[in-house]
């Protein structure tokens, strides 16, 4: 990249006549065609052939089966969809199952994993973490009194990276978990997981990956790997929707000793007995809770099946490809506007979305998105988030999206919008 025909409209639709996935984009609801949307990393497109599939399941399943469903596939949904997903973690057959939400799943998993490393007393994490799930450890910690502690790795290259040196160096015989976002996101920063569950294993801790920034556009290997446990979302590159059901896995050596700290009737071995005590469930069945959401599950089902036609391989050739492009037109035509990478130049580190900083990030974003019908999203506290979800995100896309960004800076469009934070951004 980076010589004056790459930077060119012209360029863009050669490479999208090149694209061997071009043909996914068909695939998803796209109403206004002037949209630019570069927020999948948030919240997915909606596919072709939900809203069908939501009425069948309203109008016949749940209208005319009645409770007679549950024994037409709603029962074995959480299961069989986490069938369907493993494949995508380079997870064997059951160790994934689909379950409540990404945060009461990092509950359960890093419950049942101090539980099996008693008289370790730390935690590792890092600051590049999502939020809510250094929240939940927090709570995991408050709950057993005090007796963990929680050890955040600091990051490098602003903030941009995190600092492997000093996660090696925290990872010791008192660690009992090492848990981390496998794509990072704020910068998209993407872990070596081999590298480090070897490195966490070498002392004896376990591992728990948080892969919601990932699945779908990264090739994972979990068993390779020999991750401990893991879990992520679905609505994001998975496109199961606003709220959809998250997963979770459990490596098949660990499933007859780890167990959910939430003994809910779903997971317990037969809960159509009605006993009044808790016995789990074997396998990975036993970190159910309470009944599965049916029609969020349904709606997911049917919106993995484009990921899965189109395989990773190829999906994760196009979204290095997507976001070197992205980078490469910033760098010519937006750091002049005072533009700077919050990402990491590596594809080898890098998911699929590009933060770009720039100190009016965030009146940036809403000029983008209430004028110039560009969707992206803002994280603070200077980062313009770019998602290209490579089933539907084009190369013209990315032309576009860069074009009018540098048009709100150009034009100083973003001045007439308050500083004051909106509540969702």
């Amino acid at each position: 990249m980076g010589n004056i025909e790459e930077l060119t409209r012209a360029y863009a639709a050669a490479l999208d006549n090149a694209d061997p996935l071009a043909g996914f984009r068909s695939r998803f609801s796209s109403p206004d065609p002037e949209l630019i949307y570069l927020d999948g990393n948030s919240l997915g497109r909606l596919p072709h052939g939900i809203s069908a599939r939501m009425q069948q399941a309203v109008e016949h399943e749940w209208g005319a089966d009645l409770i007679r469903a549950w024994n037409k596939g709603w029962w074995e949904a959480p299961a069989r969809i986490g069938e369907m997903i493993a494949p995508l973690l380079g997870a064997g057959p059951r160790q994934v199952i689909v379950s409540d939400q990404t945060s009461l799943n990092l509950f359960k998993l890093a419950a049942a994993a101090l539980k099996l490393r008693p008289g370790r007393s730390r935690i590792i994490t890092d600051t590049l973490n999502f939020p809510s799930d250094l929240y939940i450890l927090q709570g995991i910690a408050d709950i057993l009194g005090g007796a963990h502690e929680i050890v955040r790795i600091g990051s490098v290259d602003g903030g941009i990276a995190p600092d492997l040196q000093a996660l090696a160096a925290a990872i010791d015989e008192r660690t009992a978990l090492v848990t981390l976002s496998h794509v990072t996101f704020k910068s998209g920063y993407l872990y070596d997981m081999r590298a480090v569950t070897e490195l966490a294993h070498r002392t004896g801790a376990l591992t728990l990956w948080d892969l919601s920034h990932s699945v779908g556009v990264v090739p994972i290997e979990l068993d390779a790997c020999d991750v401990d446990f893991a879990l992520g979302c679905t609505y994001k590159y998975l496109n199961g929707g606003p709220g959809s059901p998250a997963f979770l896995y459990v490596n098949t050596r660990l499933q007859p000793d780890a167990l959910s700290p939430i003994w809910g009737w779903w997971g317990e071995a037969q809960p159509f007995s009605f006993e009044l005590d808790y016995q789990p469930a074997p396998g990975v069945r036993r970190f159910l809770t309470g009944t599965a959401p049916v029609l969020s599950m349904i709606a997911l089902e049917a919106a993995l099946a484009p990921v899965v036609d189109a395989g990773l391989e190829r999906i994760r050739q196009k979204s290095i490809a997507l976001t070197q492009y992205a980078i490469s037109l910033s760098e010519a035509r937006l750091a002049p506007q005072g533009f700077s990478l919050g990402s990491p130049r590596d594809a080898e580190r890098r998911g699929s979305h590009v933060s770009l900083r720039h100190p009016e990030g965030y009146r940036i974003n809403r000029a983008l998105i209430d004028e110039l019908k560009v969707i992206p999203d803002f994280r603070e506290p200077d980062n313009l988030r770019l998602g290209f979800a490579p089933l539907y995100v084009s190369f013209q896309d990315v032309w576009e999206g860069m074009d009018r960004l540098g048009r709100v800076v150009q034009e100083r469009r973003f001045e007439k919008y308050p500083q004051q934070r909106m509540l969702v951004t």
